[in-house]
């Protein structure tokens, strides 16, 4: 059976019990609840999301960086902010306002990455046709461009592991929900979770995960 907890969406404060305060940061009526997934037996980790294999201890010299290969994105600026473009297995969190223009950036980039290896854009905060139709504005063609609208991160793992792309825009973490918790997408507990899932997966299967996140306050 899992266990519940309950964390404050403004700070990320985990208590044991409802609380009418957060005992950390003070706010009123901010706990919220979420089930904990249970251990499996042996005191394995739980068995939620996507399980990255198991790591070995190297040497850094032994690490052979010269067989990494980089994903250009194809915006100078962007890749020299990258370092040269994407690297497999990376999770870039690309922050700011809302509306500056993050999803233009990333819907341009994915465009021409499209043209050489398989893409995924998930678009949690806007219909296909929304994107669709800022697309054409932009003068985008998005002939090669893969697009989901989806909220649900299980069925977004399963896209991906249909899609199996290169490299997966999530447009945006606030919109992700994991069935696992029982908030609000948005929430501390979920951002938490769903950025925590997506790591592993990243790390699992090789992916170049961007995902776009939202500075509010």
């Amino acid at each position: 059976m899992s266990k519940t907890q309950f964390v404050c969406r403004d700070c990320g404060n985990t208590t044991a019990k409802w609380l009418g305060q957060c005992p950390a940061c003070h706010a009123w009526n901010t706990l919220e609840e979420f089930r904990v997934p249970k251990k499996p037996a042996g005191g394995g980790r739980p068995t939620t999301g996507m399980l990255a294999e198991t790591s070995t201890v190297a040497l850094l010299s032994d690490v052979p960086v010269d067989t990494v290969p980089r994903l250009p994105t194809g915006l100078a600026e962007f890749d020299r902010v990258l370092g040269g473009g994407m690297v497999p297995g990376s999770v870039v969190l690309i922050g700011g306002d809302p509306g500056i223009g993050k999803s233009t950036l990333l819907l341009q980039a994915l465009t021409r990455m499209s043209q050489d290896q398989p893409v995924l854009y998930v678009s949690g905060e806007e219909s296909l046709a929304q994107v669709a139709l800022r697309a054409a504005r932009l003068g985008i063609d998005g002939r090669t461009l893969p697009m989901l609208a989806e909220i649900s991160l299980a069925h977004i793992t399963q896209a991906i592991a249909q899609v199996r792309p290169a490299v997966v825009v999530i447009d945006s973490i606030q919109t992700m929900m994991s069935d696992d918790l029982t908030s609000a997408p948005g929430s501390v507990s979920q951002v938490r979770d769903c950025a925590a899932q997506l790591t592993r997966l990243a790390k699992q299967q090789g992916v170049a995960v961007v995902m776009i996140g939202h500075v509010t306050k």
